[in-house]
């Protein structure tokens, strides 16, 4: 252990104990008197090892029994103690009488324990001199300790042992945190390290507490380093004043306590840098400026600064007590280069605060250096503070303050407050990128599974609106899709998933998918619903039992809307799963709400879903939305209703104009919630773009079917098509009479550019592509038909089913 430096004259220690091992012999007996702790030093002074010791009973280490219960004392804190002389032995056998304190403390949910403490020989510090009292009684007053370069109390005054209540024999030796346990005393140690490696005096907010009083409402203390003739710093002179009551109020200003300022309250790197300034000036400061890393560090690694580069940075905030604080050489949004080595990149690097004069050689080697520092002489500022901004590991910016105005420097106090402080915003400005990340990643995400463009059609004039939540929950699941069905028919959906984020977004993708699958089969909407929460059951038992939760899992709760309109028969077939029913309005203006059983959101399972059939007139107008449309802030559901009516009775030449109407009548602020909007007008295939027959069921009328079908193609002028038309008329026709049951019926649509031709029978059989042999005479009818169509399929009803062929018209 390094000792205190004896100077030349002075009586030398004991050589023997000169060689004998420094530090502090510490052990931690339990309530039971059980050993559970043994310091190194206690196994160099008692010589037993650690697995000799733990778990046996403290009285085995006595020379002599004790008597009676020994008398313990009340620390200023509270804490109970006891000090005096003990006989132990050593495990050679031999008696050691050892001055020992011990403290009284209780872990959190614990029991009480006893932390003994004593130094070891050669620990106690160098012998008191004459040259050391001088310095002390000169330079120091009030309650008053030195302590060494090894920062072990060497000497105390009357007033500081009637303070800790303890005799000066007691302490020396031992470190501050040893002598008084508590947090302000582990603070004040690490300013007397300060003193010691900078030579300049610090000043704590309190290096010990009294019993039942809180904060630092004790004994504030000033530390001077002592010097030798020679300049060199040999010790610490803690000299203590009360900080009780008038006292405290004019020694020092009391900083605000940081829980009672508003910093880091939102996901935006601005505000918070904002908040951040509000909160050091002018309670701490008179100046502040926050800088943020640009380019600000990529993803949530750790990341350093190097200290010998420059490093530029961007001026995000900036308060004083001067109106439009110029002390700041640019303005928000402006670039800084801070110089190699200069004290901000110096706290950058390093990763912690600091206190500086303005006279100190590093302030003048930067403000000479660099252009920006100028402010620094210009306003007088005579105290200056650097705090990084950092969280987990990554710093991304820092905070420079400055003192012009206020006659006292920045104390440890100060320094202490600013950090936490800065530590808060760094966690919200970290938290508010990686968010924008994955809120761009999520709508990334989410735009690439919603319709890039709407399907051309005939049935419906659409028009589609999506905008995303403005809430720090992220983007959520909200989705619509337009689907081309067979029969010039198309299915709208609109749907709601559960939760926010990348997670949303991707069950979002998942449901659309399915249901795209499953409008492909031609199902109807209740049926189809059906099918898809049967699917969400099955995602989210996998999802629970992966992750071991099933909250939300897999699209739990997703509402959904799905809606079918035919423009040959007028008709409209609805279902929706828990999801707002869509909102009609009449060619002569009328608005209403289509009457829907609700049904249950998906993934509930167990509760049925009902469709619902309506006919539309041509003109009429549907409105599918989401329920983000309706939460309007500061108003109720049915005046929500009330607003999205009035925007839906106006006349709009286009749909996009009602889109734009809707949300502009409704959405007063940005959305809390996604919002889905798709409007369709209707449209009508009259009569002369429909032909049907009814066929009985004689294979010699299959040369009638194809004659009808050449006179209907001529009479709408689609010659060419009347080739590849008849093939497939025959042989749909053919296997309808052959496989089938009546009635057999032949339909032709005739879209803008498409030609639909359908053969319906009563029988629920679906037909099957199959590979022909050589010299089978038939089985090649649906292949042939695959090879003429664009698309073909099946379509089941109630009663029998219909096979259907898509070709598209070219020219046309």
């Amino acid at each position: 252990m390094e000792r205190f430096p004896v100077p030349p004259g002075e009586r030398p220690q004991d050589p023997d104990r000169s060689r004998e091992p420094a530090g502090t012999a510490t052990a931690t007996i339990n309530a039971q008197g059980i050993v559970i702790g043994w310091s190194d030093s206690a196994r160099r002074l008692l010589g037993y090892a650690t697995s000799e010791v733990i778990g046996q009973p403290a009285t085995r280490l006595l020379a002599e029994s004790v008597t009676g219960a020994p008398t313990t004392r009340r620390t200023p804190s509270g804490q109970e103690r006891w000090n005096g002389t003990v006989a132990l032995r050593h495990r050679d056998g031999h008696r050691l009488d050892v001055g020992l304190l011990a403290h009284r403390w209780t872990p959190t949910d614990e029991d009480a324990e006893w932390l003994v403490v004593t130094p070891v020989p050669g620990g106690p510090g160098a012998p008191w001199s004459e040259p050391v009292e001088q310095w002390a009684f000169t330079q120091s007053a009030c309650l008053t300790a030195i302590f060494g370069t090894d920062l072990r109390l060497l000497r105390a005054n009357a007033g500081m042992e009637r303070a800790l209540r303890l005799p000066e024999a007691a302490m020396r030796g031992l470190r501050l945190p040893d002598i008084a346990p508590d947090p302000a005393s582990d603070e004040t140690e690490r300013g007397m390290r300060h003193v010691l490696e900078t030579g300049e005096p610090q000043h704590v907010g309190a290096f010990a507490r009294r019993a039942g009083k809180d904060g630092d409402d004790g004994w504030g203390a000033s530390l001077t380093p002592l010097r030798d003739p020679d300049g060199r710093v040999r010790a610490v002179c803690l000299a203590a004043h009360d900080l009780t009551g008038a006292e405290r109020a004019r020694q020092q200003p009391s900083p605000p306590a940081d829980r009672d300022l508003l910093v880091g309250t939102s996901l935006n790197s601005a505000r918070t840098a904002q908040e951040l300034s509000e909160a050091a000036v002018p309670r701490l400061a008179d100046f502040v400026a926050v800088d943020l890393l640009d380019p600000p560090p990529s993803g949530d690694e750790p990341y350093s600064v190097p200290v010998a580069e420059p490093v530029t940075l961007c001026r995000t905030a900036v308060r004083s007590v001067l109106e439009g604080g110029p002390e700041s050489p640019v303005g928000i949004g402006g670039t800084i280069v801070c110089p190699p080595l200069s004290p901000p990149v110096e706290c950058l690097a390093a990763g912690r605060g600091a206190v500086h004069a303005a006279n100190a050689p590093a302030v003048a080697d930067w403000v000479a250096e660099d252009p920006g520092a100028a402010w620094i002489r210009e306003h007088g500022v005579h105290s200056l503070m650097t705090v990084p901004l950092r969280a987990g590991g990554t710093t991304v910016g820092l905070a420079v303050l400055g003192r012009h105005r206020r006659p006292e420097p920045f104390g440890p106090e100060d320094l202490r407050l600013t950090e936490r402080l800065a530590t808060r915003a760094a966690v919200s400005i970290q938290n508010a990128r990686r968010h924008s990340r994955e809120r761009t990643n999520t709508m990334t995400l989410q735009r690439s599974l919603l319709p890039q463009s709407l399907p051309a059609q005939s049935a419906l004039e659409i028009a589609s609106r999506y905008l995303p939540a403005s809430t720090e929950s992220g983007v959520g699941g909200d989705w619509f899709d337009v689907i081309p069905l067979s029969g010039a028919r198309v299915a709208l959906v609109v749907g709601d998933v559960v939760g926010h984020g990348m997670r949303a977004a991707a069950t979002m993708g998942r449901l659309r998918t399915a249901v795209r699958t499953l409008a492909d089969v031609d199902l109807p909407p209740d049926e189809l619903l059906t099918h898809l929460d049967d699917l969400i059951i099955h995602l989210s038992a996998d999802e629970a039992g992966a992750e071991g939760t099933g909250d939300a899992a897999g699209g739990i709760g997703t509402t959904c809307l799905y809606v079918v309109y035919d423009p040959v028969s007028r008709h409209c077939t609805i279902a929706r799963a828990g999801h707002p029913p869509p909102a009609a309005v009449s060619p002569d203006g009328a608005v209403y709400l289509l009457d829907v059983p609700a049904g249950p959101p998906l993934g509930l399972g167990g509760l049925p879903f009902e469709s619902v059939e309506t006919e539309l007139a041509e003109g009429s107008v549907l409105a599918l939305y989401t329920d983000g449309l309706l939460q309007i802030r500061d108003h109720d559901v049915d005046d929500a209703l009330d607003r999205m009516f009035a925007a839906l009775a106006r006349p709009a030449a286009t749909l996009e104009t009602v889109c734009d109407r809707l949300l502009t009548g409704l959405l007063t602020h940005r959305p809390e919630d996604d919002v889905a909007l798709l409007v369709a007008r209707t449209r009508v295939l009259h009569g002369d773009r429909v032909a049907v027959w009814e066929l009985p069921p004689d294979p010699s009328l299959v040369a009638e079917a194809r004659r009808r079908t050449t006179d209907q193609l001529a009479a709408w002028g689609l010659e060419e098509a009347s080739f590849v038309t008849e093939l497939m008329v025959s042989e749909l026709v053919t296997n309808a009479i052959r496989y089938g049951r009546p009635p057999i019926q032949l339909r032709l649509i005739h879209e803008n550019t498409t030609l639909i031709c359908e053969v319906s029978d009563s029988s629920s059989t679906a037909p099957h592509l199959r590979r022909a042999r050589t010299f089978d005479e038939g089985g090649r009818g649906l292949l042939l038909v695959a090879q003429l169509a664009d698309r073909w399929g099946t379509r089941h009803a109630p009663v029998g089913k219909t096979i259907w062929a898509e070709q598209s018209l070219a020219g046309s």
